[in-house]
């Protein structure tokens, strides 16, 4: 089931889509809540942690989840507030890569299941942000593999529940889907007219094909 106001990012890495998910919070005018899931190991990712952190307003309040995403999600949400979680790249590698052993916490599966039930729960506008590392040749090692095989399922799933699902290719954002405009309020000619803005132009799509 789609959930109206949950918003997917996805995209390479340095592709703006950290700076582009703050800018829709922002735009929200909405209280926000970073919800940030790194888990930061050494002096070099510490400053990429820095520079994300004096990018944001200050006045937003930052919630850490390093494992416990469903948890802290739950807990920020709240009617009217924008809830921004950047990213699920580093909370999968959390629960595959536990800083205290080498196998995946046994559990992960069901933290993701949880993950999709507070996303459908959730009263709050939520952004999510994640990384397309798929396209790229078949990584060596099975860990590696098992990373990359769950990261694109977890982003399948989490597309399948968002209203809006954008792209990010070098600073540029790319819809890949976009929620269907809200006519309720309106008759049924003004509804098909409205159907009829929002679906795509199959003359133009012929078009650009050639």
């Amino acid at each position: 089931m789609i959930s109206p106001d949950v918003t997917f990012i996805v995209g390479g890495a340095r592709s703006g889509k950290s700076a582009h998910a703050e800018r829709l919070a922002s735009d929200s005018a909405r209280p926000v809540t970073y919800i940030a899931t790194a888990r930061v190991a050494d002096d070099e990712f510490a400053e990429r942690v820095e520079l994300h952190r004096v990018r944001r307003p200050a006045h937003w309040r930052i919630v850490e989840a390093p494992l416990d995403l469903p948890g802290a999600i739950a807990a920020a949400d709240a009617p009217g507030h924008c809830l921004l979680v950047d990213c699920l790249t580093l909370w999968l590698v959390n629960l595959l890569c536990p800083a205290d052993g080498d196998a995946p916490a046994a559990d992960y599966q069901q933290r993701i299941d949880a993950l999709d039930a507070a996303l459908a729960a959730a009263q709050a506008k939520v952004i999510v942000v994640s990384n397309e590392i798929g396209l790229g040749v078949v990584p060596l090692g099975a860990a590696t593999r098992l990373y990359v095989d769950e990261l694109g399922r977890l982003n399948q799933r989490i597309a399948a529940r968002a209203a809006n699902v954008t792209m990010m290719v070098a600073g540029l954002p790319l819809a890949l889907k976009t929620a269907a405009p809200d006519t309720s309020g309106l008759d049924s000619a003004a509804r098909k007219t409205a159907a009829d803005a929002a679906a795509p132009n199959d003359a133009s799509q012929h078009a650009k094909g050639h």
